[in-house]
């Protein structure tokens, strides 16, 4: 094997130095060695699951591994994350299924294609950095519900059955599901092929030498695919129209398509989510590396390119694959020539090894993406999430639920509103401090603002008259100081309200806002309306000053 690599680097690849990034040192034969072998174990990886995400999709086999061609040979040309290998994956098998049931075939490469521009803009505007602040519970509760929703429909196709559609539907059919395998032997025997790829996805990696020749997902397929034909099972097998054939540019009806609302919502979902999904691997992809570490404007720019090709092409959009990405790491690469290595093989055998997908059983291929569905679900981390920050399991949950019940871009819509409303819940916390002994000054003259009788509007928010503020005098008893700390607004109001109605009535009551980081306009209204109609309704020695309210609209 060492030599057939070392003739390999000497004929065709031609001298060491001729590959790596303006500026860089030139790497060595052991550098283009040890991605020459990465590249392989990539490619071998990345086949099964090009044709599982692709059939998944409900399109042709041959434009999975068209992605899969244009994610090496392009995107892994281009700048941005050195390590990180890109093509079809498992995370929008579910929207882009979804986006074919809806607008057909001939609509993916448009949508692609927008999808793509509207990266390489958001590159160009310096935005793929803001990506990064996207909620991990939104992302991870996205990520469950593609699982959920993945395994939802594959569980049919490993008994040779069609999903009825969305993830709600599926779930429901599943005893129906199960009442139809049981009395089909023909279903019997694709979801014995759909569990032993799952078994052998599982307990491969345990085989640590064989491991590190043969990927799992390659060897699962394998395996399943010479079961088929030793017993001569009858099973679905993949269906093949050849690379050329299976190619659909998109035409002018479906340009013409772009501005229906439907059309808009899946291209900013594809956009979003493939951005959310390839930016987040490559955060994870750095920590797996001491090299360079990812650029993420160049990063989505490169994208948003592979997907604006992808698009022309009628492929299905892609994404940065973490499975891909780590085994390429793994493998020992060091350069992003094993990344376009790995496309040159996914060509190769693309164009010369078409027949070979005809012999896959469409089970073996359900079983390796409800593998991945599973992986896609975070569930070691739920519990100790639950444990320490239950409101982010809250938005986990929440976001997980909505997509199976609705569809991505709503359910991931959802998520993020309800990671809005939980951090400004958590943000706006402002408790009182009461004290009722000393004067309060503690050796300083204390000014206070006493509120006037009555409150006058100017302009559009309204504003107290306010006394000229004199130094605080004893009253008969000690006046109740009262310090608000905090962030005051509106989501707070009822409780603060009712904690300041609650004070003594017979007492002079100080309220010190000079803790508050943050005074919204709900909560100044309120304060002013709680304190003028304490001055109504009760009298002297039972006064109300407040200190460090702001005068909106004051002359400055």
């Amino acid at each position: 094997m060492r030599n057939f690599v070392d003739r390999i680097f000497n004929s065709r690849l031609g001298p060491p130095g001729t590959a790596g990034p303006p500026g860089a040192p030139a790497p060595g034969r052991g550098t283009l060695r040890a991605d020459f072998t990465a590249s392989l174990v990539v490619f071998l990886v990345a086949v099964p699951l090009c044709v599982g995400v692709a059939v998944a999709s409900g399109v042709p086999a041959e434009l999975g591994l068209v992605t899969g061609i244009v994610g090496g040979l392009l995107t892994g040309l281009l700048p941005g994350s050195s390590l990180q290998v890109s093509g079809p994956a498992a995370g929008l098998t579910v929207l882009v299924y979804e986006a074919v049931k809806e607008y057909g075939v001939g609509a993916l490469g448009i949508i692609v294609l927008v999808a793509g521009l509207l990266q390489l803009a958001m590159g160009a505007l310096k935005l793929g950095r803001w990506f990064r602040a996207i909620s991990v519970a939104v992302v991870q509760g996205m990520l469950a519900g593609i699982g959920l929703v993945l395994i939802a429909g594959q569980v049919y196709a490993l008994a040779d059955a069609k999903a009825p559609g969305s993830g709600l539907a599926n779930l429901g059919g599943l005893p129906d599901l199960f009442m139809d395998t049981v009395g089909s032997n023909s279903a019997l025997a694709a979801l014995a092929i759909g569990v032993g790829t799952i078994a052998v996805l599982v307990l491969w990696p345990r085989w640590k030498k064989a491991a590190k020749v043969l990927p799992a997902p390659l060897a699962a397929v394998a395996l399943a695919t010479l079961a088929v034909f030793a017993f001569d099972l009858p099973v679905a097998r993949v269906e093949v129209q050849g690379l050329l054939g299976a190619i659909q540019p998109p035409g002018a009806d479906d340009f013409a398509r772009v501005a229906e609302f439907g059309i808009i919502g899946t291209v900013l979902a594809f956009t979003l989510i493939a951005s959310a999904e390839s930016l987040f691997s490559a955060a994870a992809v750095d920590r797996l590396h001491d090299g360079p570490k990812t650029d993420y404007d160049k990063e989505l720019m490169a994208q948003g390119a592979g997907n604006a090709v992808c698009g022309v092409l009628g492929a299905l959009p892609m994404t940065a694959v973490i499975v891909r990405s780590s085994a390429n790491v793994s493998a020992g690469a060091k350069t992003k020539a094993s990344r376009v290595l790995h496309g040159v093989w996914l060509l190769v055998f693309a164009a010369a090894f078409p027949a070979a997908l005809g012999v896959i059983p469409v089970a073996a291929l359900a079983g390796v993406l409800v593998h991945a569905g599973f992986k896609l679900m975070p569930l070691k981390d739920i519990r100790p999430l639950w444990r320490d920050h239950r409101g982010e399991a809250v938005v986990l949950a929440t976001t997980a639920i909505a997509i199976v019940v609705t569809n991505m871009f709503e359910g991931v819509i959802i998520g993020l509103l309800m990671a809005v409303a939980k951090t400004a819940w958590e943000t706006s916390h402002v408790h009182l401090e009461v004290s009722g002994g000393g004067s309060g000054s503690h050796g300083r003259e204390s000014h206070s603002v006493v509120v006037a009788k009555s409150v006058h509007g100017s302009g559009s928010a309204p504003t107290a008259t306010l006394d000229e503020a004199e130094p605080a005098t004893a009253k008969a008893a000690e006046p109740v100081r009262v310090r608000a700390v905090g962030n005051a607004t509106f989501l707070r109001l009822p409780r603060l309200l009712d904690q300041l109605e609650a004070l003594p009535a017979d007492r002079e009551i100080q309220l010190d806002l000079s803790g508050l980081r943050h005074l919204d306009h709900a909560c100044e209204a309120a304060l002013l309306g709680w304190a003028e109609q304490r001055r109504r309704e009760l009298t002297e020695p039972a006064g109300v000053s407040i200190d460090h309210m702001p005068v909106r609209g004051a002359a400055s």
